[in-house]
C-alpha cells in the first residue's frame, strides 16, 4: 500500500510505499515486466526489487507516462525506459521510495535509524559533521541519508564521503531543509535537500 499519497511538485513527483504484498502479487502488478535476477536469493531484497519497480510504474502513470521498464547506465544509475526522466530509487524493507524529475538529476534515500550508524560515522562524516550530529542517532541517520542522496544526484562512483560530500549543519526537526555540497576536483556543486523524520525511518531527497 502507499505509505502516503504521490506528491507532485514542479516537474517532479515522489512517493513512499510500505510493502505488505508477497512476491507473486508484486509480479502481477508489473504485468510480467520485471524479472528478479537469479542471484538475488534474499526474500526481502527480492521484494524491494519488485516493489521499487511497481512504485516507479505508479508514479510514472500519475505523471501521464507509461512504465516500460528500467535500464541502468555504466555507473549503475537507473533510468525509466521510454521517457527522458531522471529517476532515483531507495529501499529499506518494508519501505521503498521513488523520485522522478523531468528536468534535473534526482536523488532520494531512506534509512532506518540504528545504533550501528554511530560506529561507522567516522568513515562517513567530517569532523564538523560529527560534532554537529553528536550522539543523536536520528541526526546521524539524516546525515547518512543526505550523503547517499548526493551520491545518487552525482550519478558516478568513487566519491569519498568525508571529503567529496559535505552537509551543512542543521537544527533537527520533524522536517526541514539542509544544504549538501558535492566537491570533486576543486569544483563545488550545491544541492538543496529536504528531509522528513518518520516514526521508524528518515527520508531525504534533492529539491
Amino acid at each position: 500500500m502507499l505509505f502516503n499519497t504521490i506528491h507532485h511538485e514542479h516537474n517532479r513527483a515522489w512517493a513512499i510505499w510500505q510493502l505488505d504484498e508477497d512476491e507473486s502479487a508484486l509480479i502481477r502488478l508489473l504485468d510480467g515486466m520485471a524479472i528478479v535476477p537469479e542471484e538475488m536469493t534474499n526474500l526481502f531484497k527480492r521484494l524491494e526489487f519488485l516493489g521499487g519497480r511497481v512504485l516507479v510504474k505508479e508514479v510514472l502513470n500519475s505523471m501521464g507516462q507509461s512504465y516500460q521498464g528500467i535500464r541502468k547506465d555504466e555507473f549503475g544509475k537507473p533510468f525509466p525506459i521510454g521517457c527522458d526522466y531522471q529517476l532515483s530509487l531507495t529501499h529499506s524493507y518494508p519501505y521503498v521510495a521513488v523520485l522522478l524529475d523531468k528536468v534535473k538529476a534526482a536523488g532520494i534515500d531512506l534509512e532506518q535509524p540504528k545504533a550501528k550508524l554511530l560506529k561507522i560515522a567516522p568513515r562517513v562524516l567530517s569532523t564538523a559533521e560529527l560534532i554537529d550530529a553528536g550522539d543523536a542517532i536520528v541526526k546521524h541517520c539524516i546525515y547518512w541519508s543526505a550523503k547517499e542522496t548526493l551520491v545518487k544526484v552525482y550519478g558516478k562512483k568513487d566519491l569519498i564521503f568525508t571529503e567529496n560530500l559535505k552537509i551543512d549543519s542543521f537544527l533537527l526537526k520533524q522536517e526541514g531543509d539542509i544544504l549538501g555540497r558535492i566537491i570533486v576536483e576543486g569544483e563545488e556543486t550545491t544541492v538543496p535537500l529536504q528531509y522528513y523524520v518518520f516514526t521508524d525511518f528518515v527520508l531525504v531527497y534533492s529539491k
